[in-house]
């Protein structure tokens, strides 16, 4: 039976897989009754689509997988605190849980434009009933940002 931190790893080396493609160091994987759905990077970069985060591509991968646009009971294991719009997504998807690792002030600093809303102060504004739970194996989750800016391909939006 895998652990929450296998599920995270998943993500971290999803992440890799996607920077060694050019793109930004980000991934997410989400699970549902211990079934791993999607895990997926981001992607913004090869499809030229600026919503093209982990978390949503990951989203869209799940539920193709389910054939459904809910994924009620479900996890997401994102390497970094999802933005405002991917915490949206997950509200909308009815995800469950969200567990990530760094923060948008991380991002932030990466370079990225970020909207520093938190996710905390998205599911208190909106009411949302998501679980979240920040700081999930962080350092292997900000060594990607370490990584990521050695590249010499190492693009930011």
């Amino acid at each position: 039976m895998k652990t929450p931190e296998d599920y995270m790893r998943m993500a971290i080396a999803k992440t890799r897989e996607g920077m060694e493609q050019g793109q930004t160091p980000f991934g997410a994987c989400i699970v549902k009754d211990g079934q791993v759905l999607a895990c997926s990077h981001n992607t913004v970069w090869a499809t030229t689509d600026i919503t093209a985060h982990a978390e949503v591509t990951a989203i869209r991968e799940a539920c193709r997988t389910l054939g459904a646009v809910e994924l009620t009971g479900s996890v997401i294991y994102s390497t970094c605190e999802p933005c405002p719009m991917c915490f949206s997504a997950c509200h909308w998807a009815k995800i469950g849980k969200i567990v990530f690792g760094t923060f948008i002030e991380d991002a932030k600093a990466c370079g990225f434009s970020e909207l520093t809303v938190s996710d905390a102060a998205m599911k208190e504004m909106g009411g949302s009933p998501v679980e979240i739970e920040g700081g999930f194996l962080r350092d292997e989750c900000q060594a990607l940002f370490d990584q990521w800016r050695k590249r010499d391909d190492a693009k930011r939006y």
